[in-house]
């Protein structure tokens, strides 16, 4: 078996490292404004839940890549203190994968990848009309880890509303088959959420009396 450490490893290998072992990713689809009105729109695989009392979400933008700076996204949560996080499912992925580069600021995402912006309630930011499952958040905390091209930030947020689509929406649960959510796994591959198994959890043995 091989033994690595990451400390003595350059970043970039470091990351390949991370973003082949942790898999899949859910998507975080984060659409953001600045405080001049600019829309942002860019996806991030660092994302998960926290907790569900408060609903606690986070993502984890990094540096860039190109010259160590912010991204659009976290300046603009830090400007404003609330995003929305867009689902991505199968019928949206091709038009996300269109925002990946990194536009100067004054571009509009939602215009390069042709997505629809339709307006939130309770935060500025839009939302994706095209995504089947949007939450609108306030900032809660953004904590920073290193300096410049490979470190980044954790991003937390509660989930304030949640837009959730009529057929995704039953009997209380998200139903996977309706949502059809994509994962990101290294490189440039994806994965569908539609091969799935069930494995029951099994109860603690009895105690013996």
């Amino acid at each position: 078996m091989v033994e690595l450490i990451p400390d003595a490893l350059p970043w970039r290998d470091v990351y390949k490292l991370l973003i082949g072992a942790i898999v899949p990713r859910p998507i975080a689809f984060v659409s953001t404004v600045s405080k001049d009105g600019i829309r942002n729109l860019s996806a991030f695989s660092f994302f998960n839940g926290v907790c569900p009392k408060p609903f606690i979400v986070a993502f984890a933008p990094m540096f860039r890549g190109q010259d160590g700076q912010k991204k659009d996204t976290l300046r603009n949560i830090e400007e404003t203190r609330q995003f929305v996080i867009n689902v991505v499912s199968e019928d949206i992925v091709e038009k996300m994968n269109l925002t990946a580069p990194e536009f100067p600021p004054e571009v509009d995402e939602f215009e390069v990848s042709g997505l629809t912006p339709i307006p939130s309630v309770d935060v500025a930011p839009p939302r994706v009309e095209e995504s089947a499952i949007q939450m609108e958040c306030e900032l809660e905390q953004i904590l920073q880890f290193g300096d410049g091209p490979g470190s980044g930030f954790l991003v937390l947020g509660k989930v304030i509303r949640m837009h959730v689509r009529d057929d995704v929406y039953v009997d209380g649960k998200i139903n996977p088959d309706a949502l059809a959510a994509v994962g990101r796994m290294a490189g440039d591959d994806y994965v569908r959420t539609r091969d799935r198994f069930k494995l029951p959890r099994p109860a603690l043995p009895q105690e013996k009396s």
